[in-house]
């Protein structure tokens, strides 16, 4: 047992707070979730209270050594600082502190290598992680050679953090090449989609929110459930169909979170962008976290960076089932709210409902005699509208439904 606790790694988190606001400790909480999921604990945290960042050093003079003191007094491996880390102030930090010094980007990484199951998020990691790194293999001091294990050396692995720019270049063009290819990939399954005319609904929102469970509830789609950060990495989309008969296409996304490696975004970015494809938005919120507010701000800066906008959103306040009570929380850019708990299918009737009514205002709404030579126009209608009513006459079926607005009888 105890040979099993030495290999688990103690940091010391720190950060700088410019706007003398809640928000660093509320970033530094959610720092230190990340470090455990990452498989290391946090033994302490600093927080310093100046105008701007250090260029150098991130940290004053004073404060830097604080840290050191905070770091010998815990007998922390490393310490761990809640913004990205220049490689200037990364070296400077280092050989200051004489132990390894990691950044908030390098554990998020560390934490999507971990995750990444499918080829295209293998390559998507990989990718982030090596652009990430190739800017901190010159003038880093021996904060490379000295991380040896835990976080920051899974993915593409110790060794290649020894290799040179140039070797370092032609991994990555070979993997954006490949990443290339599965995008291409994506982009014919995406369009087949969008031409089958069936509704598409995106979930979106703040890593941990209950995404998935929303997905596997719904659909029985087995996407893992965890209550960790970035649980799932992968896009799984499912059929489902609403109550009224509507089949619309269900399409989870990875989890949004402040700070997000822009590394991460550019190689993830066709794996994001599957909401700006998306007929309608579900955005989850975790109702019962106490920086819920914050939250639903990070997702929609995150929508806004990738350009998806215009889209009719459904905010899903989740996990209600935690609460007594239901705080006052507003989120005035949906069009609609409502309260659920996925894990509990509380709130599922509504949900269906207000799909229904967003798919059905998009519509155009017919009543026709369709003759019976052309009865396959009924399985169209199924498939892509919502057939309200059929009437078998003489001459032909009177139907009353909803259809696309390019739908020709």
């Amino acid at each position: 047992m105890y040979e099993n606790d030495e290999l688990v790694e103690k940091v010391i988190i720190f950060a700088v707070d410019s706007d003398n606001g809640d928000d660093v400790e509320a970033s530094l909480d959610e720092l230190e979730e990340l470090v455990r999921t990452a498989g290391a604990i946090v033994v302490g945290r600093l927080i310093q209270n100046r105008e701007k960042i250090e260029n150098a050093t991130y940290l004053g003079t004073g404060k830097l050594e604080e840290l050191k003191e905070l770091v010998r007094e815990n007998d922390a491996t490393g310490v761990v600082c809640d913004d990205e880390l220049s490689p200037v102030q990364l070296k400077n930090i280092e050989l200051t502190l004489d132990t390894k010094v990691m950044d908030r980007t390098m554990v998020i990484l560390d934490i999507f290598a971990t995750r990444a199951t499918t080829k295209e998020g293998k390559i998507q990691v990989e990718l982030a992680q090596l652009k990430y790194r190739s800017s901190r293999l010159t003038g880093t001091g021996t904060s490379l050679s000295r991380l040896g294990g835990g976080i920051g050396t899974r993915g593409p692995g110790e060794t290649k953090l020894e290799v040179d720019r140039r070797v370092i270049r032609s991994r990555i063009a070979q993997l954006s090449r490949e990443l290339e290819d599965v995008k291409q990939h994506r982009e014919t399954m995406r369009k087949q989609r969008m031409e089958s005319n069936i509704p598409i609904v995106s979930i979106v929102g703040y890593t941990n929110a209950g995404k998935s469970t929303l997905l596997n509830q719904l659909t029985f789609a087995g996407v893992l459930e965890e209550d960790k950060l970035f649980a799932t990495l992968d896009p799984t989309s499912r059929n489902y169909r609403l109550e009224d008969g509507q089949e619309i296409i269900l399409t989870d996304t990875v989890g949004f979170i402040r700070k997000l490696p822009h590394h991460l975004i550019n190689a993830f970015r066709s794996t994001l962008e599957e909401a700006k494809y998306a007929d309608i938005i579900l955005h989850v919120v975790d109702v019962s976290n106490p920086y819920a507010d914050s939250q639903i701000l990070t997702v929609y800066d995150t929508l806004n960076n990738l350009g998806i906008v215009d889209k009719p959103i459904i905010t899903l306040f989740n996990k209600i089932d935690k609460l007594d009570e239901i705080p006052v929380i507003k989120d005035f850019k949906a069009d609609k709210v409502i309260n659920i708990s996925a894990k509990r299918q509380i709130g599922f009737d509504r949900l269906s409902a207000v799909l229904s009514d967003i798919i059905k205002n998009s519509r155009r709404y017919i009543e026709e005699l369709i003759s019976y030579q052309n009865a396959g126009l009924l399985n169209k209608i199924r498939a892509n509208g919502t057939l309200i009513s059929e009437e078998y006459r003489e001459d032909g079926i009177y139907v009353k439904a909803y259809v696309e607005k390019s739908f020709n009888i």
